[in-house]
C-alpha cells in the first residue's frame, strides 16, 4: 500500500466500470457466437420510489450497452406479497429469463427476506438469496452481492494491499456491509478469492470514540451507513484507503441545490488518505458493472446446465 503525505489518489469508479463493461461486452459476444441465446435480465419495481426508478434505469442502460436483453416490470405499491411471489415464480420458470432482481426497498407490508429467498438461486443476480449468502460465507462459488464485489474489484484494480492488513467496515447491513466484511477477511485461496484482511465491524451502537479508534488503526476503511460526513480527517490513518459506499442527498448551503455526498468528509479526508473514492463516481458505477457481471455469470451457468441435461 502506498503511504504518502500528499493528497489522496482518487479512485475513479467510472473509468474502471467502463473498462469492465467493455470486457463483459466481449464475453457476451463470445457466448452468443458460440450458439447460446442472449442473456435476459428482468427487474421488478414495487411502488413509485424515484430513487428505485433511477437505479433500475441505470442498470437497464448498462445492459443495453453490453448487449444484455432486459425489461422492467413495474407494480403498484398496493401489490400484495402473494402477488409479487407469483410474479417471481413465473420469472423463475421462464427459460428466456436468465436473471431476476427485485429492486429494494419493497413496501413495508412485504417481507424483504421472503422476497429475496423466492428468487431462484441460479437467477439471483443480486446475490441476496440466503443460499448465495451462505455460499459466500462458506467461501464457495456463488453470486456475490454487486456492491461489495465492486469494492473488491476497486481494491484489486488499484493494487491496494489487503493481505494481513487491518480493515474496518462501518455498517452492518445484510446486503452490503456483511458480505463486504466476509470478502475482506476470507481466505484468498478458495472460491471467492477473498482478501485475507483482519476485519473489524463497527455500527450504530459503536461509541463514537471507539469508532474513531478503530478507524485510526485501519489500513482500509469501507463505510456504508447513510450518514453524511461520518468519517472525518482525524479518524483516518495517513495513507489509508477509504472506500465510501454511502449515498446521501443533501442541500448545498451555498447554492441551495441538492447534491449527492457520501459518508466521508471527502475534502478533508483526502488530505490524509492514500486512496479515496468519490461520491458520485466511485462505488456506484462499480455496483452496476458487477450486476452485469453477475447477470452474465448466471446465464453461463444456466446454459451449461441445460447442455448437460
Amino acid at each position: 500500500m502506498r503511504f504518502t503525505s500528499n493528497m489522496a489518489q482518487i479512485i475513479n469508479g467510472n473509468e474502471i466500470a467502463k473498462e469492465i463493461r467493455g470486457q463483459l461486452k466481449q464475453e457476451l459476444k463470445d457466448l452468443v457466437d458460440s450458439g447460446n441465446p442472449v442473456p435476459h435480465l428482468t427487474a421488478v419495481i414495487v411502488g413509485e420510489d424515484p430513487a428505485s426508478e433511477k437505479y433500475v434505469q441505470n442498470k437497464m442502460n448498462a445492459c443495453l450497452e453490453v448487449g444484455i436483453s432486459s425489461e422492467t416490470k413495474r407494480l403498484p405499491a398496493s401489490t400484495t406479497q402473494e402477488e409479487l411471489l407469483q410474479l417471481i415464480a413465473e420469472l423463475n420458470k421462464d427459460q428466456r429469463v436468465t436473471g431476476v432482481l427485485v429492486q429494494l426497498p419493497v413496501p413495508e407490508h412485504i417481507n424483504e427476506r421472503t422476497i429475496c429467498n423466492a428468487v431462484d438461486v441460479d437467477k439471483d443476480v443480486d446475490g441476496f438469496n440466503e443460499l448465495n449468502i451462505g455460499r459466500l460465507a462458506l467461501d464457495m462459488d456463488g453470486i456475490v452481492p454487486a456492491t461489495p464485489l465492486g469494492v473488491k474489484r476497486l481494491l484489486e484494480h488499484q493494487n491496494i494491499e489487503t493481505h494481513g492488513r487491518n480493515a474496518v467496515v462501518v455498517g452492518r447491513s445484510k446486503n452490503v456491509s456483511l458480505p463486504m466484511a466476509i470478502l475482506l477477511h476470507a481466505d484468498g485461496k478458495y472460491a471467492t478469492k477473498a482478501l485475507d484482511a483482519t476485519v473489524t465491524i463497527c455500527h450504530r451502537y459503536t461509541p463514537p470514540k471507539e469508532l474513531a479508534r478503530h478507524c485510526r488503526q485501519a489500513d482500509i476503511i469501507v463505510v456504508a451507513v447513510g450518514k453524511p460526513g461520518l468519517i472525518t480527517k482525524d479518524m483516518v490513518k495517513p495513507g489509508a484507503c477509504v472506500i465510501d459506499v454511502g449515498i446521501n442527498r443533501i442541500k448545498d448551503e451555498k447554492t441551495g441545490k441538492f447534491k449527492l455526498v457520501g459518508d466521508v468528509d471527502f475534502e478533508e479526508v483526502r488530505q490524509v488518505a492514500g486512496h479515496i473514492t468519490p461520491v458520485p463516481g466511485g462505488v456506484g458505477p462499480m455496483t452496476v458493472a458487477m450486476l452485469l457481471h453477475n447477470t452474465l455469470k448466471t446465464a453461463k451457468k444456466q446454459f451449461c446446465d441445460r447442455q448437460a441435461s
